[in-house]
């Protein structure tokens, strides 16, 4: 999709683990003392006048993430609504481009055409991918992953 930048990336090991999860429980405690508020308010410094107020969502992603990178692990954030190339929906899925569209080509994830180019609906990429592997849990190689 024109306008729309696909994905954002945080290498394994870019951050320090241990300022991460500190950084996450921080949050945690934050949200755990504010429960059932829909806008978090978060400040640089205490009795800071002009705090950054943040839907509760996107701070439960930021502890997410920083959970994620605390484990050393790579994240990606992707836009719902994105579409892929197929070298980007096998990243995701950690296997081969040839793989992937051999997966596109027997109907397992939809796909359309643009020009003579492939491109993958995020969401439809992600449905396959719960399937193949409960979230918590880090993707399969190729080798073990298998059609359902």
């Amino acid at each position: 999709m024109p306008g729309i930048h696909v994905k954002f990336s945080v290498d394994p090991g870019a951050m320090d683990a241990g300022k991460a999860t500190a950084a996450a429980r921080w949050i945690e405690d934050l949200l755990g003392r504010n429960p059932g508020e829909e806008v978090v308010r978060l400040t640089a410094e205490p009795g800071d006048e002009d705090p950054l107020a943040l839907p509760r969502e996107v701070v439960h992603l930021l502890a997410h993430v920083l959970r994620q990178v605390a484990r050393g692990r790579g994240v990606s954030v992707v836009p719902s609504g994105a579409e892929l190339t197929t070298q980007q929906a096998a990243d995701i899925l950690r296997v081969s481009r040839p793989y992937l569209v051999g997966l596109l080509e027997s109907g397992a994830i939809p796909y359309r055409l643009v020009g003579r180019h492939r491109r993958v609906a995020t969401e439809d990429l992600m449905e396959y991918a719960h399937g193949l592997w409960p979230e918590s849990s880090l993707p399969p190689t190729e080798k073990s992953t298998k059609k359902p």
